[in-house]
């Protein structure tokens, strides 16, 4: 729980122009890799965001040398006297992130040893590690489950393996890439997540010095190399902070430019915000979104791993299908517990009904899953403000466009959460136009 809260007066269009920076996604697993590296590496465009600082400690109790460039998002990051850290000092980072069990493969390799905390992170499912774990045995790593944590040791070192993930998650899939890179041997990797991330990193790898294939049917090759280089990247766009934004000017009928977005990797989202009634400009150096007037129409949404629609994706566009005429449906398959944010909407005004055992629909696409759910939302309903608390970091930037929209005041509590993946947030705010005071 933390301090910050905001109060906003609602009702008023969002308009005017931000930058996203790097994506959240992406920028924590690069930093991770360059644990790998014999050199040097340098990572631009980085977010200045909660979850970015928590890797660089943890990178820091690890031996890695952290310096900030001379641009605004620029870091590097030196491995070259890598140690193993002490666990009371990794322990002081439990649970505030789930990044962690991403160094297991990385330090094994440098270390022949990890210790992974206790995974914190969003309270929106179980998130098994399970995958992670597996995979990491495959390697030949010795998993011990410990009270404080996992401990992990590789007493024959870690060689290639086969590997089929029964979902594919994109944790799982990058775990599998940080520590196939230096393992000895060829890694099939089947199920594979083909995330625009995954394919940043597999960039940033490739850089590095291995050697990564991309097949179809993802499936990914794999084939370990002795040693890896530093690297130099830039990091790719924000994708959820970007939909973010778009969805906050479609509910607030307002007109937000959103700088640094590439169209190939939004073109899902784009689909649904044509479908919903928004409407948007493709150009060299973003895009810009806005409300064209009108009624915005109901649509029908699954939430999918890649290409599919991104389950960050529904959060913030649920709150401007509240203002939609008629009924929209979303099932959220990736994630069994992502409704939870609809509670505080219901009391400003809106009509979601959230299914906890998801909802049969004979014109489906993605295949029904076991823990999925389903909301469906009737509107347009008219929202009021509210006194809200933030949940979880994609619930809680929902919960701000609600207070943006609703008419009346909001105050919106435990805002460090959505510092988590929304760099500069507040300021982006005073930029758009926003009515509010912020205090921290």
């Amino acid at each position: 729980m933390t301090s910050d809260e905001i109060i906003i007066n609602g009702g008023r269009p969002l308009r005017g122009r931000i930058e996203v920076r790097g994506a959240k996604n992406l920028a924590t697993k690069a930093m991770v890799a360059s644990l790998l590296g014999t050199s040097p590496s340098v990572l631009r465009n980085v977010p200045n965001i909660s979850d970015v600082r928590v890797v660089a400690g943890l990178l820091a109790l690890h031996g890695v040398l952290i310096t900030r460039g001379e641009d605004p998002g620029e870091w590097r990051l030196d491995p070259t006297n890598v140690e193993t850290a002490h666990k009371a000092d990794i322990d002081a980072h439990a649970g505030s992130s789930r990044i962690p069990i991403l160094f297991c493969g990385p330090l094994l390799h440098r270390l022949g040893e990890a210790f992974i905390p206790d995974l914190g992170g969003c309270r929106i499912g179980d998130r098994p590690i399970d995958f992670h774990l597996d995979a990491l045995r495959k390697f030949g790593a010795v998993v011990e489950k410990l009270p404080s944590g996992i401990s992990l040791t590789a007493p024959d070192g870690l060689k290639g393996a086969n590997i089929e993930l029964p979902y594919p998650s994109v944790g799982a899939t990058e775990q599998v890439l940080l520590t196939a890179v230096l393992a000895e041997g060829q890694t099939e990797l089947r199920n594979a997540a083909i995330e625009p991330e995954i394919v940043d990193l597999i960039c940033i790898l490739q850089k590095m010095g291995a050697i990564i294939s991309m097949e179809p049917n993802r499936v990914i090759f794999i084939e370990g190399v002795e040693e890896l280089r530093g690297y130099d990247h830039r990091a790719i766009f924000d994708r959820n902070e970007a939909a973010s934004w778009a969805a906050a000017a479609l509910a607030t009928k307002g007109d937000v430019f959103v700088g640094g977005v590439k169209q190939e990797e939004m073109m899902t989202f784009l689909n649904i915000f044509r479908k919903v009634g928004g409407d948007f400009d493709v150009h060299d150096d973003g895009i810009r979104f806005w409300h064209p007037g009108g009624a915005l129409k109901p649509v029908t949404i699954e939430t999918d791993v890649h290409p599919g629609f991104m389950t960050d994706w529904q959060q913030p566009l649920v709150v401007a299908l509240t203002q939609a005429e008629g009924v929209s449906t979303i099932h959220e398959t990736v994630y069994e517990n992502r409704f939870g944010f609809t509670d505080a909407l219901n009391q400003m005004g809106a009509d979601i009904v959230v299914y906890k055992d998801g909802l049969a629909d004979p014109g489906r696409r993605v295949k029904r899953r076991e823990f999925e759910q389903a909301a469906v939302i009737t509107g347009p309903m008219p929202l009021t403000g509210a006194d809200i608390e933030v949940p979880d970091l994609r619930g809680g930037f929902s919960h701000l466009i609600a207070a943006l929209t609703a008419e009346g005041q909001s105050k919106v509590t435990n805002l460090g959460i959505i510092s988590r993946g929304y760099e500069n947030f507040i300021e982006k705010l005073r930029l758009l136009g926003a009515d509010f005071v912020y205090e921290s």
